[in-house]
């Protein structure tokens, strides 16, 4: 089953609720299997550069079917590759506050979250997915 609209605000607003909590502010991005963006929300307040990175982050994960940290081992360890797979697809943007979103093993979209410090936009992209639980 593809992610919906419906699936992809909610992982939205459960992520800006932590960051709320947090005391943050974040710009989340939802893309489905293919990378294709479904929804991105920018809270009021949060860096302008966010939406841009939040969705990288997410298309990233999509495309690598792997979480931000793992594709920020890949970029450190073959930068070339790294940097050619970019270049061929819309921006890359590898480190934490990127995760999967998978159904039955298999991965049917990611988020991506940019505003915080690494580990509070993985904190937001967890949370958000947590909410398809």
């Amino acid at each position: 089953m593809p992610l919906l609209l419906s699936d992809a605000e909610k992982v939205v607003h459960a992520a800006i609720a932590h960051a709320t909590k947090l005391g943050i502010r974040v710009s989340v991005a939802v893309v489905d299997e293919g990378a294709h963006l479904i929804v991105l929300e920018r809270m009021d307040g949060a860096m302008p550069i966010s939406p841009q990175i939040a969705e990288g982050k997410a298309v990233g994960a999509a495309m690598f079917r792997r979480d931000g940290a793992a594709l920020l081992t890949i970029a450190n360890d073959r930068p070339a590759f790294f940097n050619a797979v970019s270049a061929m697809a819309r921006t890359l943007v590898p480190g934490p506050g990127s995760v999967v979103v998978t159904r039955d093993q298999a991965v049917v979209g990611a988020v991506g979250v940019s505003g915080g410090k690494p580990e509070q936009d993985l904190e937001c992209a967890e949370a958000g997915i947590s909410s398809l639980e």
